[in-house]
């Protein structure tokens, strides 16, 4: 089949993957301006060289078999290492998180800055509204549950029921640089105050550069002040992490934020969507469980049930 599948993320390239090698023709749409997602790498110039965050996830376990498996070959290619620092399962992208992302997204066909607005049948073919004029046989939906649910509502309302009732927890981050180490000596902090994780990003393997930390508050911290201006959110963030210092911290290089709307994914427990008869779909951790390893297990199970029907 011709499948479309809207978001590039971890989810649509693992599903996109296993599509491609047994014969199916794939092409994938994603907003973003390239390979990252959740898994996202930011980078920042200042005049002391360029400094590097992980914003999104800070790491990743493997303990499906599946998984771990193309772990191992991720790490052979060097795109992954482990992290003992975050514990013994921990993985991250090297030298970034979006490592693995753009590795994934290499061999696939995939546009970016290509924003669906909606989906549309015509007799048995489907279009991606406002991206592109073609038409697929099959479309599968891989973003976060509250971008999911617009899209399948017209086409298969129990779909988009699910993906509503599956809402994501948000998440401010803050992202800041100093030209020396701070007076922190543990390279992670975990729920304290308004801080639920908070990390050295400067300690993880492959990484280089100054010191630089990114900080995650709480869920119901980022809730709560989800419109407040960036500003004002770098400075309740860094005051924070400066109360979990033993010296007064310097002047920060970078003091960047993010905020991610829909962070951490509430598990519907469905693994993976997929309506047979309008070949229709949907993937993403928000169908399995809130972790990097769920999204990527999610896209292969879809892509699994559509191969082993043969259509």
């Amino acid at each position: 089949m011709k499948i479309g599948i809207v978001g590039a993320g971890f989810a649509g390239l693992s599903c996109a993957a296993a599509l491609l090698v047994a014969g199916h023709a794939v092409r994938l749409f994603d907003k973003g301006r390239g390979a990252g997602g959740r898994m996202a790498t930011r980078r920042a110039a200042t005049p002391f060289g360029d400094v590097a965050f992980d914003h999104g996830a800070q790491y990743f376990t493997a303990r499906d078999p599946g998984f771990a498996a193309a772990v191992t070959d991720w790490q052979a290619s060097g795109v992954v290492a482990p992290w003992p620092g975050a514990g013994d399962e921990a993985w991250v992208g090297t030298p970034g998180m979006n490592a693995v992302v753009k590795a994934l997204s290499e061999p696939l066909a995939v546009q970016w800055n290509s924003r669906v607005d909606a989906l549309r049948r015509v007799e048995r073919y489907w279009f991606l509204d406002s991206v592109v004029d073609d038409p697929f046989d099959a479309v599968i939906v891989a973003t976060p549950a509250e971008q999911a649910a617009p899209l399948l509502a017209a086409h298969d309302p129990a779909m988009a029921k699910l993906a509503l009732g599956s809402p994501s927890a948000p998440c401010w981050t803050v992202m800041v640089a100093f030209r020396e180490r701070i007076a922190i000596a543990k390279d992670i902090i975990r729920d304290v105050g308004i801080i639920g994780w908070a990390a050295r990003n400067s300690a993880k393997p492959g990484r280089t550069g100054m010191e630089a930390w990114v900080i995650h508050a709480t869920a119901d911290w980022s809730h709560d002040h989800i419109e407040d201006e960036e500003a004002t959110v770098v400075d309740a963030l860094l005051a924070a992490l400066a109360a979990e210092a033993t010296a007064a911290l310097p002047e920060p290089v970078v003091r960047n934020a993010h905020r991610w709307r829909y962070a951490r994914a509430r598990a519907a427990q469905h693994g993976a969507l997929w309506n047979d008869t309008r070949r229709i779909g949907a993937v993403g951790d928000w169908l399995l469980a809130p972790r990097v390893e769920s999204a990527w297990l999610s896209g292969r199970m879809l892509a699994d049930r559509i191969i082993a029907t043969g259509r």
